[in-house]
């Protein structure tokens, strides 16, 4: 007879099996416990949508447009209700959308907002870019084109959100939707959401102000953005809560990247509560964006809060190669900061201070889009214009395309360009005057799609420049049998950032070299 007893490794198993199912169980309900609900317990209602969806079920032209300065109201209801759910994407010519769209909610009635905050900062990622990154409230997917939340914004008598479009280009097509529920009764005591966009460009001496409030209530998130002016570290400030008036913060950290939960500097990932979707590096024109989500640590207050954050790091140059820091180990750097602060309170509160305009909130860029660029193709066939791109598709992998751009000052530009992914593009290496930069790139994608690439950062002298797209014998990524062997590239623009133009860079380069802008020194 055989014996029918387990062997003892596989009671072993089932026991870690056992194990790990009570810990995960128990991490999850933990997880639960601590869901944006915990903080504010919304009771059950009618589920309603308001959408951009068209009047006509049965058509398909489901989205609005939003002229040149005018004001989209994309919900206005009575209350007592809740908002549960907030997605968008946007369809424009505007290629810092995100920045000059600015969402606005106003509560009860009131004449200004308790949520004022450029689109893209919103939804967890700043300086106007597109990145994919999956967070607990707020997800970004379609390469950072498609934005969700799920913050909770209960409401007691009425509430009112607008996307307004603070530039003089056109949006063409705003999708959107916001799900609420419609309550029979509210708490009375039930705290409004609040978010607030600040920015310092180039950042004052002394911390910078996520925010400051009185009332009572609890803060939840920040979104912090650095487009950094000067070569080196930024990230050695500390961030500070003071609360209920104290003279000493309460929290104290030890570190940019600690308080995001990182170490050791950063780099690019995503978890439920934290992040970093952005970090390009530590060179001037690097750009960083962060994300931290106090949901199960939300930071209360009863009177007030007051929340800082030190701009401090090193700086590195050819006259002081390692760093150059203060007798407290770093120096206050002169970076362009922007950030989000999210929390709720009880009374809803408003604030003085004007929004920036559009055109100060992102940096002084030169777009050229595709119909604009002198271009000589080899082979030279079958170059097609579009209205927003421009499709070469050559009949060999060793084919190249180069465009000619005219730059008006000698400077240091950055230079990224948004390009087009498809089934029927190829790998091509980027040259610059001649001058190979970079590794090659794979346009190739299962579908049809764009997103941005960075061109790197070069010095350029007046003038005319060549950037020259060569094909190379590699195989596309997603290349398929039945694909068409095209090898393909498709551009819609360049863009051309002069950071001399930028206030800290040009402080910087001052300090180091007096002779930096002898034009300025004629003009004095």
């Amino acid at each position: 007879m055989k014996n029918t007893r387990l062997p003892y490794k596989n009671y072993f198993s089932l026991f870690v099996l056992a194990i790990c199912f009570i810990f995960t169980f128990a991490i999850n309900n933990a997880i639960a416990d601590f869901s944006l609900d915990s903080l504010l317990k919304p009771l059950t209602g009618q589920s309603i949508r308001n959408s951009s969806s068209s009047e006509d079920i049965t058509r398909n032209n489901d989205a609005s447009a939003i002229e040149p300065n005018q004001t989209l109201v994309l919900l206005d209801t009575d209350g007592p209700g809740i908002i549960t759910h907030i997605w968008n994407t946007v369809a424009t010519k505007n290629l810092f959308y995100a920045r000059a769209i600015v969402l606005r909610i106003y509560y009860d009635n009131m004449e200004k907002p308790s949520v004022e905050v450029p689109l893209g900062d919103f939804f967890g990622l700043g300086l106007a870019a597109h990145k994919e990154f999956i967070s607990q409230p707020v997800v970004n997917t379609s390469w950072g084109r498609a934005r969700a939340c799920f913050w909770q914004m209960p409401f007691q008598k009425h509430i009112k959100v607008t996307a307004t479009n603070e530039s003089d280009i056109r949006v063409d097509s705003f999708y959107f939707y916001i799900d609420w529920k419609k309550l029979n009764e509210v708490n009375s005591d039930m705290p409004y959401f609040h978010a607030r966009y600040r920015q310092e460009y180039p950042a004052k001496p002394g911390n910078y102000t996520l925010m400051e409030t009185k009332g009572k209530g609890d803060y939840v998130g920040t979104v912090y953005s650095v487009m950094q002016m000067e070569t080196g570290w930024f990230g050695e400030g500390d961030d500070f809560f003071y609360i209920d008036g104290a003279e000493l913060p309460q929290l104290k950290g030890t570190g940019t990247e600690d308080y995001f939960n990182d170490a050791w500097g950063f780099r690019e990932f995503s978890a439920p509560y934290y992040g970093v979707p952005m970090y390009e590096g530590v060179f001037a024109g690097d750009r960083v964006s962060a994300y931290r989500w106090h949901i199960p640590d939300p930071i209360h207050f009863d009177k007030s809060l007051k929340v800082v954050i030190e701009h401090k790091g090193s700086i590195m140059n050819e006259k002081a190669p390692l760093t150059k820091m203060d007798l407290g180990g770093f120096k206050e750097r002169e970076d362009w900061v922007s950030s989000v602060a999210f929390w709720y309170q009880t009374p809803p509160t408003t604030w003085d201070e004007p929004l920036p305009p559009a055109e100060k909130r992102y940096p002084p860029h030169q777009s050229l889009m595709s119909d604009k660029l002198t271009y000589r193709a080899d082979p030279p066939l079958a170059v097609v214009p579009g209205d927003y791109y421009l499709l070469y598709i050559p009949l060999t992998q060793k084919a190249s395309i180069e465009f000619d751009f005219e730059v008006q000052q000698k400077g240091t530009y950055r230079i990224d360009s948004f390009m087009i992914f498809s089934l029927f593009s190829g790998v091509f290496q980027t040259y610059m005057d001649g001058k190979l930069f970079g590794t090659p790139i794979d346009f190739s994608a299962p579908g049809f799609d764009f997103c941005p690439v960075y061109l790197d950062i070069h010095e350029l002298s007046a003038g005319k420049h060549t950037l020259r797209f060569e094909g190379v014998v590699q195989t596309p990524k997603y290349s398929r049998s039945m694909a068409p062997k095209t090898y393909g590239l498709g551009i819609i623009n360049l863009m051309l950032l002069r950071l001399e133009d930028m206030e800290g860079y040009r402080s910087v380069l001052k300090q180091l070299d007096p002779n930096a802008f002898p034009q300025e020194q004629r003009n004095n």
